[in-house]
């Protein structure tokens, strides 16, 4: 079943197992409009080549991987070394600590161009990660639908749509029980840019 949004005043969102909080307009409109033209004109976009059922191919998205030196991230059989921060996400990550209290050294960009734009199914459990690794993930743009199901219990789902300026911040055991995606859409839909900052531990990254 595809539980209804059980969305707290906190903004903690009541899903088994998982640690989610939604701040619908973590950023003000005016705020998101400037940082989403900076991004686009200023970030170094490129296409990832990621591993889909044993080939290479590429992403259906444009991403930059930025960070802090030693926050190099390996996935899906790629090992990707950041890009300097761009001076505006620096000061996001900055304001994330200050407001979640939890440090942030890297961030992936994520630029879905329109509804063919995608994610597929996955958890974000690599080991540079650590064991309940907590993302704060930004969204920048058209509201697109992100979609959370149980990795045993696939019956169990929950469905957000992510506005311009939120903030949804995924913790605790989050990855361990739940895989997302952002799917395709055939109606109509704007651009968007998705962060979702990340702490990189560096032991695991030199790997």
């Amino acid at each position: 079943m595809t539980i209804p949004l059980p969305l707290l005043p906190d903004g903690t969102i009541d899903l088994p197992g998982a640690h989610l909080r939604l701040w619908p307009q973590w950023l003000a409109p005016e705020e998101a409009d400037v940082l989403m033209a900076r991004l686009i004109a200023e970030v170094p976009w490129e296409v990832h080549r990621i591993r889909l059922f044993g080939r290479e191919v590429d992403s259906p998205r444009l991403s930059c991987w930025m960070g802090d030196p030693e926050a190099r991230y390996r996935y899906s059989g790629a090992l990707f070394e950041p890009h300097p921060w761009h001076p505006d996400v620096e000061r996001l990550a900055s304001r994330l600590r200050d407001d979640l209290g939890t440090p942030f050294n890297s961030v992936l960009l994520n630029r879905y161009r329109g509804g063919r734009d995608a994610m597929g199914w996955h958890s974000d459990d690599e080991p540079e990660l650590g064991e309940a690794p907590a993302i704060a993930s930004i969204s920048l743009g058209a509201t697109r639908r992100f979609a959370l199901k149980h990795r045993e219990r696939a019956e169990t789902r929950l469905a957000l749509d992510l506005p311009h300026g939120s903030l949804l911040l995924m913790a605790g055991d989050t990855q361990r029980h739940y895989r997302h995606a952002l799917p395709r859409t055939a109606r109509p839909v704007g651009e968007r840019i998705n962060l979702t900052f990340r702490l990189i531990h560096p032991v695991s990254a030199r790997r």
